[in-house]
């Protein structure tokens, strides 16, 4: 009696998951392997990752209580030294305790902010540029008008009218910084809904928020996150500002209110360089290192730009 032969088993299928997580790593370590190329880009990074492990590991890198005048008696304006390194204020608060610890305000403002614009410009820039027609001189003739509006007036307004929380703060800013957003998204959906394969999957029957979500949003998505980094930097400094001119949150200690006690007290007269140079150091620094990691990420994102 011949033995018959048992045919091989037919290979499982794979999991839809499991392909897009591995398409996903393969995207990431070729976005890396092309990042890690650009020195101004991994210095930003550096820099950054040390302010942000600064603003995360605050209570342990200072006590809270030095930023309550009852709890210190430091000196008053007294120079950088061992025992404070950057100083002291008019109250005899140690400068380093409020930098590290307006870290975390800053920080935090500037991303919640730049989520809040990002948003906001990027839902209106997607639906302008794929819908088009009259849905799209609407809502940019809309834009325009945000655009010509002065942020710093405007944001003093409602600033003033709605309070001086750290919520109203971050709508303020992220709710008057959208535009330009929009725009670069709203541009850059009408390049993509002209191609062939939104075409082919609309004749296949993909209605448009399937095709919005499955074709024109990953296509977009880069650049917004390029922009969003980009736009992190101004975030902080359109709160630093809004600080030093008295309109932040009373409250809570960041870098721009750190400035605004220092010229208040008078320290450029009274020569306390530390008081200003400490916090005022901070912003520059975050500053940059967002637009350097920005401006790498738009690299990679814009072929144009990468291949100069």
């Amino acid at each position: 009696m011949s033995a018959t032969s048992v045919p091989p088993a037919a290979p499982a299928a794979r999991d839809p998951k499991a392909l897009a997580r591995a398409r996903r790593r393969l995207a990431f370590s070729r976005f890396w392997s092309t990042y890690r190329k650009n020195k101004a880009g991994i210095a930003g990074l550096v820099i950054l990752l040390l302010f942000i492990l600064m603003a995360i590991f605050a209570p342990l890198l200072a006590d809270k209580s030095g930023l309550d005048v009852t709890q210190v008696n430091g000196p008053i304006l007294a120079p950088p030294s061992w025992q404070y390194p950057l100083g002291t204020d008019d109250l005899g608060r140690s400068v380093l305790t409020l930098v590290i610890w307006g870290s975390r305000i800053s920080l935090l403002v500037g991303l919640l902010a730049a989520v809040v614009s990002m948003t906001v410009g990027s839902a209106l820039g997607i639906f302008a540029g794929y819908r088009g027609g009259t849905w799209d001189a609407l809502l940019m003739r809309f834009t325009d008008w945000f655009l010509v509006l002065p942020f710093l007036p405007l944001a003093v307004i409602l600033a003033g009218i709605y309070g001086q929380s750290l919520l109203i703060i971050v709508l303020v800013i992220g709710l008057t910084s959208w535009p330009w957003t929009a725009r670069l998204v709203r541009s850059q959906t009408l390049s993509i809904r002209e191609r062939p394969y939104i075409e082919r999957a609309r004749g296949l029957g993909a209605g448009d928020a399937q095709l919005i979500r499955k074709h024109v949003l990953p296509n977009v998505l880069p650049v917004i996150f390029a922009q969003t980094i980009l736009s992190i930097a101004l975030m902080i400094l359109a709160e630093s500002t809004l600080s030093f001119i008295g309109l932040g949150d009373p409250n809570r200690a960041s870098w721009g209110a750190v400035l605004e006690n220092a010229f208040e007290a008078g320290a450029p007269t009274l020569g306390a360089w530390w008081w200003i140079g400490a916090p005022g150091l901070c912003i520059v620094l975050v500053v940059l290192a967002f637009t350097m990691c920005g401006n790498a990420i738009e690299e990679i994102v814009n072929p144009r730009l990468r291949q100069r």
